[in-house]
This record gives structure tokens, C-alpha cells and sequence, in this order.
């Protein structure tokens, strides 16, 4: 379900909002602005994860890019900041971690939006205890048509 992030270590977001591992790195997110095509390039941070900010529910959110992630996987703070709200009773299996099963509330996002590009209807789950960082997953990203990782920058293109 999803890739683990080294414990202790948190997203750097910079105001411009590039996602970066310290402020005197350079931008990780470059796009060619073409709602249906177009590309889009991360790069890699310290840590050795792709990062990006695309926006959800009208917010933008710094999030971990998880090609071994099978949907979006939000932390209850980024859903609630998206404005998805979610009851403890609506808890349920959603996938299995290296830790064990994982709980959270199936839900279905609306609209993501990343370097102009915009995918609707995105299978998702609200994960409220144990997510350091939402994860960008294949319920995301299998609708491009090519992910690839070149050296430190990720690509991810329509056409």
C-alpha cells in the first residue's frame, strides 16, 4: 500500500510553493501548462522521494508520490483541510502496510490539480492515524500515460 517514510523526517514546503529538501534547493515542480497534456517533472528531495503540491478540495497540499501506493491515501489533516470530513464509525480496512492493515474511510475526490493538468473522480481513503504525509498514488497516477523516474526527476506526461 504505501512506501514508508524514515521516521522523523517531514515534507519542507517553501512559500513559492515548490516542494523542496531545504530552501536553497531548486523548484521541484516544473510544468508545461496544457490541461491535457503536457508534462510534469518532480524532483527528488534528501530523502530520496518525489514530492508535489497539487491542489485538492481548493487546497494545496504538499504530498509523497508512491507509485507502490494503489490510491490517494490523505492524512485526516490534509482531508480536513481539502474538506473532506470523515465520523470514526465510517473506519475501515482499506489496505494492508508493512505494519499491518491499515484503517480509513474510502472516498472518492473530486478534482486533483498538479502543473495544470486536472484528473477527476480519483479513488481515495482518508487515513487519519499513521500517515505522516499523504501519498499520491496509482488511483492518481495510472492516468497518465508515462511515469518515469530519469536520475533525480520524475516525469509524468499525458502524450
Amino acid at each position: 500500500f504505501m512506501t514508508g517514510m524514515p521516521e522523523g523526517e517531514a515534507p519542507v514546503a517553501e512559500e513559492s510553493g515548490a516542494v523542496s529538501a531545504d530552501p536553497a534547493a531548486a523548484m521541484a515542480l516544473s510544468s508545461k501548462q496544457d490541461l491535457w497534456g503536457g508534462e510534469i517533472q518532480l524532483s527528488r528531495r534528501a530523502d530520496g522521494h518525489f514530492y508535489a503540491n497539487p491542489t485538492i478540495g481548493g487546497q494545496q497540499l504538499d504530498v509523497m508520490v508512491d507509485t507502490g501506493a494503489s490510491f490517494v491515501a490523505l492524512t485526516g489533516d490534509d482531508a480536513r483541510a481539502a474538506g473532506l470530513d470523515w465520523n470514526e464509525a465510517d473506519l475501515q480496512p482499506v489496505a494492508r502496510g508493512a505494519s499491518g492493515v491499515v484503517e480509513g474511510v474510502p472516498v472518492m475526490i473530486d478534482r486533483i490539480e498538479l502543473g495544470g493538468t486536472e484528473m477527476r473522480d480519483i479513488e481515495g481513503a482518508i487515513v487519519p492515524e499513521g500517515l505522516p504525509v499523504t501519498l499520491l498514488g496509482q488511483s492518481y497516477l495510472r492516468r497518465f500515460e508515462r511515469v518515469e523516474i530519469d536520475g533525480d526527476s520524475m516525469i509524468l506526461s499525458r502524450d
